[in-house]
């Protein structure tokens, strides 16, 4: 949803509280406040900024930390007096060096903190990172293991047919994800792109 300063409900300081949420892995990162110019700088610069109530200024997100936080979405909610801001950090966003202001928030898990290693590595290659080096060798590399991996979870799920280790059907199914979520960064293509795809094809 596209969002302009004109259909926010700013409260009487002329403020509205927005909410930051890890893009990737759907992590509550933190809780800012937003002035007129401030969304407006956030959806011009694609860098979040705030407006800090203490200071009575505005600030970039990471100005001084490196910590910044690359604006994806951002999506009023119904009163339209709060936003959601779905961004990507560069780091930390708490000033503490947690991942979220919020304690006791769960790290993500699974799939999610998956594709959020899977996309830091293409992104910021690390040297000796098989990943890294998966998407550095191109789609000839990365199809090769997807078709290797569906071979191996199809002599998985054959060999438990006949009352083998249904274990291996688990292991070899985890791994054609990874390598299949590991393709899908070397395309240039995000994780959502596939989630947006099977909410499309959901029935009700």
């Amino acid at each position: 949803m596209a969002v302009e300063p004109q259909d926010v409900r700013w409260d009487d300081r002329g403020l509205v509280p927005a909410i930051v949420q890890d893009a990737t892995t759907r992590m509550v990162l933190m809780l800012g406040y937003m002035n007129e110019e401030s969304l407006r700088l956030t959806i011009d610069t694609g860098d979040v900024h705030f407006w800090s109530r203490s200071r009575n200024e505005i600030w970039r997100k990471g100005a001084t930390s490196g910590n910044t936080l690359a604006l994806d979405a951002i999506t009023l909610d119904c009163d339209n007096d709060a936003i959601l801001v779905e961004a990507v950090p560069a780091g930390p966003t708490c000033h503490t060096g947690e991942t979220s202001c919020f304690d006791g928030v769960a790290e993500p898990a699974g799939i999610a903190a998956l594709w959020a290693t899977i996309s830091d590595r293409a992104s910021n290659p690390i040297e000796g990172s098989y990943t890294a080096e998966l998407i550095a060798g191109g789609t000839d590399a990365t199809s090769r293991k997807v078709v290797e991996e569906s071979g191996e979870v199809l002599i998985a799920a054959k060999n438990h047919q006949f009352g083998g280790d249904p274990q291996r059907v688990i292991e070899e199914s985890a791994d054609l994800v990874y390598h299949l979520l590991v393709l899908l960064a070397e395309q240039g293509l995000d994780l959502s792109d596939v989630e947006q795809e099977l909410d499309l094809r959901r029935r009700p």
